[in-house]
């Protein structure tokens, strides 16, 4: 069982038969995470620093008896194009904090794909947070400019 980023359910019983499963109704915007610093410029396979509020969630994934602990409480960060509407998700490492339900600020490095679209675009984090726009360039150059 994994929790997917759309809040449905992947279960798989290791055989050829994949289920998913989606729930009804959605989230409370309360539970959504809060973006409050990261860079506003960035290059395509290069990693920044993102910090914020709620990246971890509220639980910690799903668990099926004792056979698996499928934890899910880990940042995402997910970068959207908005010329083309192409999403990419980053890849996230070196989290300051893995704790649920935390009222704390939290960090976490992202890399930004090396096959990135440039241009526009808006990244959110987990539960779509508000989004905050950056411009993704072409060119290798790191920027030091933050959103508060």
């Amino acid at each position: 069982m994994l929790v997917l980023p759309t809040g449905q359910i992947l279960l798989t019983d290791f055989s050829n038969d994949i289920e998913i499963f989606t729930p009804k109704g959605g989230y409370l915007p309360t539970w959504a995470p809060l973006v409050i610093s990261t860079p506003l410029q960035v290059s395509r396979g290069h990693s920044y620093t993102i910090s914020g509020f709620q990246f971890n969630g509220l639980s910690q994934g799903a668990a099926y008896g004792d056979d698996v602990q499928a934890a899910t409480n880990y940042p995402l960060v997910r970068i959207t194009n908005l010329s083309t509407g192409h999403v990419f998700y980053s890849r996230t490492h070196d989290h300051s904090s893995i704790d649920v339900a935390s009222s704390s600020i939290v960090s976490t490095h992202f890399g930004v794909p090396a096959n990135q679209e440039p241009g526009i675009s808006k990244l959110a984090n987990g539960i779509p947070s508000p989004p905050v726009i950056l411009v993704v360039l072409k060119q290798s150059a790191r920027c030091g400019i933050t959103a508060m």
